[in-house]
């Protein structure tokens, strides 16, 4: 009897969402949604992949000049970054998790853990390492100026102009995280049916957990470069 109650209990808590018009049943809704971002993930990728190609040619051309020049980043403040974003993935995954088992005020204070983690990682980004670039002259777009053994300032330019490329398409790609974040949470307060599902949160948590994988790899490839 007991047995029987929580089973029933428990097909309550998650019960299916509404299956769309367009839509067969609630497993090919889901399937298409998947799908969907992992094409538009593809796209990243791509985009991605051909700035990573650009500064794997260059880095292979100007070896020495690219290791005297990364001394100028922070590994620090990097690092710091790093576990920042690790941090915000862990509380997008247990977000996932709580919205799945219909938990609304854990999925909310989840949610609201990965946006400090945004908000934070912009802050060290632009207050305490592009300021400092901006200090020290090294806009490669203002008031340039390098002078070093190896690199040249050209080299130094070039340097500069794809680690504020990379990491600012990076950045921008955190900001609009925390858009889209910030209005999936307003749809789940408001108990919007659109997101009676979890799946829109799953969805959410790929496009975050890309954007940590990214700066996984900028991380060591500007600021842990090897002799």
């Amino acid at each position: 009897m007991a047995s029987h109650a929580t089973q029933s209990g428990l097909k309550g808590m998650l019960k299916e969402a509404e299956v769309f018009h367009q839509y067969e049943d609630i497993e090919q809704q889901r399937e298409s949604y998947i799908v969907g971002m992992w094409a538009f993930l593809v796209t990243e990728i791509m985009f991605f992949g051909a700035m990573f190609l650009m500064y794997m040619f260059y880095r292979t051309r100007y070896q020495s000049a690219f290791f005297e020049l990364h001394h100028q980043l922070d590994y620090r403040l990097g690092g710091l970054n790093t576990v920042i974003l690790l941090v915000s993935s862990l509380l997008m995954a247990m977000a996932v998790w709580a919205h799945q088992h219909k938990k609304k005020q854990l999925t909310l204070m989840m949610l609201t853990g990965v946006q400090g983690c945004a908000a934070a990682f912009m802050v060290v980004k632009l207050l305490f390492e592009w300021k400092v670039k901006y200090d020290h002259h090294l806009m490669p777009w203002y008031d340039f100026y390098y002078k070093g053994e190896v690199a040249s300032p050209e080299v130094a330019k070039l340097f500069f102009s794809l680690y504020f490329a990379m990491t600012g398409l990076h950045g921008l790609h955190v900001v609009i995280g925390m858009g889209i974040i910030g209005a999936l949470m307003l749809l789940i307060a408001k108990d919007n049916p659109l997101v009676d599902d979890y799946i829109p949160t799953e969805l959410i948590g790929l496009y975050w957990h890309f954007v940590d994988i990214v700066w996984i790899f900028l991380y060591p490839l500007f600021y842990l470069l090897p002799r």
